[in-house]
């Protein structure tokens, strides 16, 4: 029984891997949008977090993997899962950057200013150093959600780890309680190991800062 759950698992850490990188790098890029001087960047930014947090995921996955091959576009399942997490999830990090910089006192852009920082520079060594800390929790908490979220994969026949037990469970109807219960223990595992890593980074990033 263990060993397909096994490459279950891999599969799913694989899907959660690359969707965190991708919805780490939209977070960040969409949450500096949104606090562009430009009114343009801000609104297509705005667009984008508003658009992938107001319907459903699992709608946006299907849409991915049914429509866009009518359209003349097919992407792998794997691909499809990826880029349908990472935009997902990089709208709602997205504002976890853009509340965490602007939570920074403005009395530090200040000093930034008579330093005569550039605006990169201020960014990059002032701003973005502090606002981290304050973002570490909520990544965590995203990051959890993310690991969650990629058991919808299974729906577009990734053999992710839900995949591969509702396989096993079909096989064995007697056994499902058994098979249901492994496959939560699994996941809470996953995630609770995901928050003593979150929770490790954040005391080495807030060392020597309270």
């Amino acid at each position: 029984m263990f060993t397909p759950l096994l490459h279950g698992v891999e599969v799913t850490l694989q899907v959660m891997a690359c969707s965190a990188v991708a919805a780490l790098l939209l977070s960040f890029t969409a949450g500096l949008c949104r606090l562009s001087k430009w009114a343009w960047v801000r609104m297509a930014a705005a667009v984008y977090v508003e658009f992938f947090r107001g319907t459903s995921l699992l709608v946006q996955m299907f849409w991915l993997f049914f429509a866009l091959p009518i359209l003349g576009i097919e992407l792998e399942p794997m691909t499809t899962g990826v880029l349908a997490l990472g935009l997902n999830y990089g709208a709602y990090g997205s504002e976890i950057v853009r509340s965490s910089i602007q939570a920074i006192p403005k009395g530090q852009t200040e000093a930034a200013i008579a330093l005569n920082l550039t605006s990169f520079q201020r960014m990059r060594s002032v701003i973005l150093p502090q606002a981290f800390t304050l973002m570490l929790p909520a990544f965590g908490n995203l990051l959890i959600e993310l690991l969650k979220g990629t058991s919808l994969v299974s729906l577009i026949t990734l053999s992710d780890l839900t995949f591969t037990g509702m396989l096993m469970r079909t096989a064995n109807i007697a056994r499902t309680p058994e098979i249901l219960g492994l496959i939560l223990v699994i996941y809470f595992v996953l995630a609770y190991s995901l928050t003593l890593v979150v929770r490790w980074l954040e005391r080495r990033v807030s060392a020597g800062r309270v």
